[in-house]
């Protein structure tokens, strides 16, 4: 909008005819027709004059007008050239928290992927654990391990038969060993112990298998969403500049 259209918009929405408003400004209709058809343009003492007779901010007046033309033909004025200078630091300040914004987003995005790719928030690994079954108190934690070579050695020293080995063998194997499997989404190390009705249990680990958790997928689709946020925020900044400069 160029100044005169915005003066002539002010003054039809006041209801003023042009005597009514050059006589409020004091001036000759015939300059106020000039003003409004833009082939003059105020001086500084006369816009301090226009906004006195429609006490009107400054602002307020200027804000709709084209900002090439407030920075040509009126930037003389020294409303115009304050009214430029805010709108600078305003834009500018804009510009930034749009760009920090948008920055923020693409670091904050790839750290998610970073998180989700090598299991920092949650695992990418399943690893998985067997105990032979449960030891007494009083017990080695390998008395699965060794409970047959020891009774061999006593049956080896004559100390019981061939058949109460056997014996106890069959009874130790059908009463005492209860395998058990579980998986675990967390490390536990390599071994691990556990409390259980009657005694305790040993846990080894033996197998690791990679695979991607739901909540690793859900973050690198998190992730991938304030990338996509971050860059479009940096077309959408640098495509708007470019409008404003045309």
């Amino acid at each position: 909008m160029n100044f005169g259209d915005k003066l002539k918009q002010i003054r039809t929405q006041k209801n003023l005819t042009q005597p009514q408003m050059a006589e409020a400004i004091g001036i000759e209709q015939s300059y106020l027709s000039k003003l409004e058809n833009d082939k003059s343009v105020p001086s500084a003492d006369m816009f301090q004059a226009i906004l006195r007779s429609l006490d009107m901010d400054p602002r307020e007046f200027l804000k709709d007008i084209d900002s090439k033309i407030l920075q040509t033909s009126l930037k003389q004025i020294p409303e115009v050239a304050a009214y430029l200078n805010t709108s600078m630091i305003v834009k500018t300040h804009s510009v930034k928290q749009w760009l920090f914004g948008s920055a923020f987003s693409c670091i904050l995005g790839f750290a998610f992927l970073l998180g989700a790719n090598e299991g920092i928030f949650f695992s990418n690994n399943l690893y998985k654990y067997e105990s032979p079954g449960v030891f007494l108190t009083n017990e080695p934690e390998d008395v699965f391990e060794q409970f047959a070579k020891i009774q061999n050695m006593r049956m080896h020293a004559k100390i019981i038969t061939y058949e109460e080995y056997s014996r106890q063998i069959a009874e130790f194997d059908e009463k005492r060993k209860r395998p058990l499997a579980v998986e675990k989404s967390r490390d536990f190390g390599t071994v691990f112990y556990e409390n259980v009705e009657g005694g305790r249990r040993k846990f080894d680990r033996v197998h690791v298998t990679y695979v991607r958790s739901f909540e690793n997928r859900v973050l690198q689709f998190i992730g991938g969403l304030f990338i996509f946020g971050g860059i479009l925020g940096f077309f959408m900044e640098w495509r708007l500049r470019k409008l404003q400069t045309q």
